[in-house]
């Protein structure tokens, strides 16, 4: 066996402790996505001495717009120490593509929906709907923002353009982001900020993603090549999926119904899904 080569190659494979960290981000960022959970895996990731590099398995229409800035923050640490290869396998909108740009590679499946880069705030009026059952509500603050937002008072012209100034913040720090990530010039962002998805390929095309990938294995070929990994070793982190979830049923790991679920079903429903 000592003068078998082949033999000492698979001893030495075995007894390697580096191993290629997987992780997952699926589902809307603010419902299924936990947040500080995920934040917590990456920054175990980063400090794992035996994770060399890291996998970053994207399914999300993105979500709230401090939690994706959180994600992108995290992930840009991992990658400041280790490679990062964030693969789209189905969606990567809006702050779950604001996550990725924090990698030190994109990939995309060919038929991924990639982009969404933009900013939106919504909220109901329900002025007309109050008056019509008779209810009004009282308001009692401190000034004159402090309910900016409210469903129960149409908005003024200083709300309007306190809620565009807070969005346009907020788009600067994307938009921010793309451009660092993607070494993109003002032109090339004008092309590619209007609030529009794309396929992986037309991603790709536009600069958006670094490469095409349409499975597991060939986002793992990319980490272990950025890392120099002689063999190529895998270890899932985050929270283990239930049997549920891993059958895609609704709400599975989502705990009782709660805010977290409308985050997510409204996340779903405002992102363009593709079927057949």
């Amino acid at each position: 066996m000592a003068d078998d080569p082949r033999g000492l190659d698979r001893i030495s494979a075995l007894a390697d402790r580096r191993r290629i960290a997987v992780i997952a981000l699926r589902g809307v960022i603010g419902g299924a996505v936990r947040t500080a959970e995920l934040v917590r895996t990456l920054g175990q990731a980063r400090r794992n001495r035996h994770v060399r590099a890291v996998v970053l398995e994207i399914d999300s229409p993105g979500g709230a717009a401090s939690e994706s800035e959180a994600l992108y923050v995290a992930v840009r640490r991992v990658a400041a120490e280790k490679p990062v290869v964030a693969w789209i396998r189905s969606t990567g909108a809006s702050g779950a593509y604001f996550a990725a740009c924090g990698a030190t590679r994109i990939l995309a499946f060919p038929s991924a929906l990639v982009g969404s880069i933009g900013v939106i705030s919504v909220r109901p009026v329900a002025v007309e709907a109050l008056r019509r059952v008779g209810a009004a509500v009282e308001v009692t603050k401190t000034g004159p923002f402090k309910d900016l937002g409210a469903p129960w008072r149409e908005p003024t012209g200083a709300d309007r353009a306190r809620e565009r100034a807070l969005v346009d913040a907020i788009f600067h720090r994307f938009t921010q982001a793309v451009a660092g990530a993607r070494g993109f010039d003002e032109a090339d962002l004008a092309r590619v900020t209007g609030g529009e998805v794309w396929l992986g390929s037309e991603a790709m095309a536009l600069g958006l993603v670094d490469a095409l990938c349409d499975h597991e294995d060939a986002a793992l070929h990319e980490a272990q090549e950025l890392a120099g990994l002689p063999h190529r070793r895998l270890v899932r982190m985050g929270g283990r999926r239930t049997v549920l979830q891993r059958l895609g049923v609704p709400g599975a790991g989502m705990g009782p119904p709660g805010p977290r679920w409308v985050a997510e079903l409204e996340g779903w429903l405002s992102s363009p899904r593709v079927r057949m």
